[in-house]
C-alpha cells in the first residue's frame, strides 16, 4: 500500500552544470532519497523561474529511480526559495508519501568558479574599501555563490574568478589585506547587485565607490548626444509646424474669399495647395511623434544610468551621486556627470 522505512529522508543538492551541444549551461537541482525507495513525481514552486511559477517532473514507469535532476536557469540574480513536494514510495506502490521541503537558490548561482589565468579580464571595474575580516567576505561568497566544497580562502590578499553561465562574462574579485576590494566586470548591473548584496550582508551603512565602465560610459555619451539632437529637431519641427499652421489659416481665408466671389479657378488652386500643406503638416507631425518617442527612450536610458551609478554606492554616497548626477544633467555639464559616476559626489 505504500509503506516505506521510517528513516527515509529526501536529500537535495545544487550544482553548476556547464553547457553542451544539446543543453545550455544551468544550475542543477538534484533530489534523491536516502534508501532504495523511488521518487514517483516532483512538484517545484518558485517565483520568477518557471512558467506559471511551478514545475512538475513525472518520470515514466520504466525510468523510476531514487534520484531526479532538474535543470534551473534563473533569469535574474535574485535569491529564490524552491518549495519542493516529492511523492516517494516503491515501484509497486499505489499510494505514496509526500515529502515537503524548501531549498534556497543563492543569488549568484548562475556564476561558475573559473581559472583567472585563462578567463578574459574585463576592462571595467569598481574599487572600494571595507573594514571587515576576509573570513566574513568568504562567508558572504559561500552564501551567495555555488562554490565547490573544497574551495578555501584563508587570508587576504586573495583573488577569485567566476564566469557567467548566461553570457560567458568574467567576474573577478580581489581583496587586499587593508580591506580594499576590486571588482572587475563589464556588467554594471552585476557590479551594483554584488555591492548591494555585500553591503547588506556585512551591515555596511555608507560605502563610497570608485567606478570605471568605459564601454557603458561611451554608450551613455552617445545617448546624451542623441538627446541634444532630438531637442534640436523638436524645436525646429515645432517652429516649422507653427509657420505652416499660420500659412494654412491664411490660405483658408483666401480660398473662402475666392468661393464667395465665385472665382472657382483660384478657389480650386487654393484648396489644392491647402490639401498639400495639410498633408505635409501631418507628415511633419508623425516625424515629431517619432522624434518624441526616441527622446523619451533616450531620457529613460539616462535615468537608468543615474540609478545604476547610485546602486554602485550605499547609503549617503548613493543619495549624493544620484542628486549630483541630476544636477549635472539639468546644467548640461556632461563632463561633471561622468566624473561623478566615476569617483562619486563631493558632499556639499
Amino acid at each position: 500500500m505504500g509503506v516505506i522505512p521510517a528513516n527515509t529522508q529526501l536529500q537535495t543538492a545544487l550544482s553548476v552544470t556547464l553547457g553542451s551541444e544539446t543543453q545550455a549551461a544551468h544550475v542543477e537541482l538534484s533530489i534523491s532519497t536516502s534508501n532504495d525507495t523511488i521518487i514517483r513525481a516532483i512538484l517545484i514552486f518558485a517565483e520568477g523561474i518557471f512558467e506559471g511559477e511551478s514545475h512538475v517532473v513525472h518520470p515514466s514507469a520504466q525510468h523510476l529511480t531514487g534520484r531526479i535532476r532538474v535543470p534551473i536557469s534563473p533569469p535574474k540574480d535574485v535569491p529564490v526559495d524552491l518549495h519542493i513536494k516529492a511523492f516517494v514510495g516503491y515501484k509497486s506502490s499505489v499510494q505514496f508519501h509526500v515529502f515537503e521541503l524548501t531549498r534556497q537558490l543563492p543569488r549568484f548561482s548562475m556564476y561558475v568558479l573559473s581559472n583567472p589565468a585563462t578567463a578574459p579580464e574585463p576592462v571595467s571595474h569598481v574599487t572600494f574599501t571595507i573594514n571587515e575580516r576576509v573570513q566574513r567576505v568568504v562567508l558572504w561568497l559561500n552564501q551567495n555563490f555555488l562554490l565547490p566544497e573544497d574551495t578555501e580562502v584563508q587570508s587576504a590578499p586573495f583573488q577569485i574568478c567566476f564566469t557567467s553561465l548566461r553570457d560567458s562574462g568574467t567576474l573577478l574579485l580581489n581583496m587586499k589585506p587593508n580591506g580594499e576590494i576590486t571588482l572587475r566586470t563589464d556588467d554594471i548591473d552585476l557590479a551594483g547587485d554584488i555591492i548591494q548584496s555585500m553591503a547588506s550582508f556585512l551591515a555596511i551603512e555608507d560605502l563610497p565607490v570608485e567606478a570605471n565602465f568605459p564601454k557603458y560610459f561611451d554608450h551613455l555619451r552617445k545617448v546624451l548626444v542623441q538627446v541634444d539632437d532630438s531637442h534640436s529637431v523638436h524645436q525646429k519641427l515645432t517652429a516649422d509646424m507653427a509657420d505652416q499652421s499660420n500659412l494654412i489659416r491664411s490660405m483658408l481665408v483666401q480660398a473662402e474669399d475666392a468661393r464667395l466671389m465665385r472665382d472657382m479657378k483660384n478657389m480650386k488652386k487654393r484648396y489644392t495647395e491647402l490639401y498639400d500643406l495639410n498633408k505635409d503638416l501631418i507628415n511633419r507631425y508623425k516625424i515629431r511623434c517619432n522624434n518624441h518617442t526616441e527622446l523619451l527612450n533616450n531620457l529613460k536610458c539616462v535615468n537608468q544610468a543615474i540609478q545604476r551609478a547610485g546602486r554602485l554606492r550605499v547609503g549617503k554616497p548613493k543619495a549624493q551621486v544620484i542628486t549630483a548626477c541630476r544636477d549635472a544633467i539639468r546644467s548640461n555639464n556632461i563632463n561633471a556627470l561622468f566624473r561623478i559616476m566615476r569617483v562619486g559626489a563631493t558632499p556639499s
